[in-house]
């Protein structure tokens, strides 16, 4: 009885470092994203605040 408790304390054991390691891939999977929304910001940001300035021209100046 006592080693089949402690088959199932090391299963346990085993389920939790793998969960601690889904952890870390997900918190690089997330700061990866975060880096290419940055670089997409960065690299695009004066394109898209050129075609929101032309809009708002062209707005403003209808009758």
């Amino acid at each position: 009885m006592l080693q089949y408790l402690m088959i199932l304390v090391e299963a346990h054991k085993s389920k939790m470092d793998e969960r601690g390691a889904s952890a870390v891939e997900y918190g690089l999977l997330v700061a990866g994203i975060a880096a290419v929304v940055v670089a997409a910001v960065f690299l695009l940001g004066n394109t898209v605040l050129g075609a929101f300035n032309d809009t708002n021209t062209g707005i403003g100046g209808a009758p």
